[in-house]
């Protein structure tokens, strides 16, 4: 069971000035004043699980609980909890706000919820959040702020399985909007959400931009692209064991027969 106060740490991928983590740490203090904030000193998104093994990570504290790293956020959960953080380590590592989706296969490429894995990792609890939108709109902030509270507060008492973490997305509308919180499984979008798209810069050299582009479909009854389809708060328990138990006895037929 967590500290009462909880000691958080909270960490995202849009970069420690990001209106999402300014928001999450306002929510976080209307229950604990153990705060402590250890993010990218730049937007990170996409930057999955990785972690800096070839360079030196840099870090510029701000204040006594506010850390900039030049890193990903993978690299702020480790420094977190084994360096930034002096005395006991966090009870719940908190990971957003995220600026747009991680819904089915985002989770893949998000570094938002690639920090609350390395929180799994880690053996501590800890929860990805992310408020869906999509652009030119902006993100509706005051529906996370209305409802992320009383779901964090609630993830702390839950029983929480070794492997495991939970991800938290915020439908696209007003609070008066959400229709409900649902516990979800992950979908899985069609393929082709990414594309190289060519460019040629002043120079006359080619250049990339990846461009998102959601495919529509993946949703089913209980996944989570469906319930941000019904705008209703999706809360989707992960684990680390990616083990496709289905194939296992194909595979032993071909390699142990």
């Amino acid at each position: 069971m967590p500290t009462d106060p909880p000691r958080v740490l909270i960490v995202n991928d849009d970069g420690i000035d990001g209106p999402g983590i300014v928001l999450l740490e306002k929510i976080v203090r209307r229950f604990t004043d153990d705060v402590w904030v250890i993010a990218p000193d730049e937007e990170r998104s996409g930057a999955g699980h990785s972690m800096s093994t070839y360079h030196p990570i840099r870090v510029k504290q701000r204040d006594e609980r506010h850390f900039a790293v030049k890193g990903t956020p993978t690299d702020c959960a480790l420094l977190g909890v084994h360096d930034l953080i002096p005395g006991t380590r966090p009870d719940i590592i908190v990971s957003g706000i995220n600026r747009g989706p991680n819904l089915a296969e985002d989770i893949t490429y998000s570094g938002t919820a690639s920090a609350a894995m390395e929180g799994a990792m880690l053996g501590i609890p800890a929860i990805a959040l992310s408020q869906v939108f999509r652009p030119p709109n902006q993100p509706h902030w005051a529906t996370a702020e209305a409802f992320a509270g009383d779901i964090i507060e609630k993830l702390l008492r839950a029983e929480w399985r070794p492997g495991m973490f939970v991800n938290v997305n915020f439908p696209d509308c007003p609070p008066d909007g959400v229709k409900g919180i649902r516990t979800t499984t992950q979908g899985l979008r069609p393929p082709g959400a990414f594309r190289p798209v060519r460019r040629i810069d002043e120079r006359h050299i080619p250049y990339y931009w990846i461009k998102i582009e959601h495919p529509e479909g993946g949703h089913a009854p209980g996944n989570d692209l469906q319930a941000a389809l019904d705008k209703e708060i999706s809360i989707t328990p992960l684990q680390l064991d990616m083990t496709d138990r289905r194939a296992l006895s194909g595979l032993q037929q071909l390699f142990e027969a």
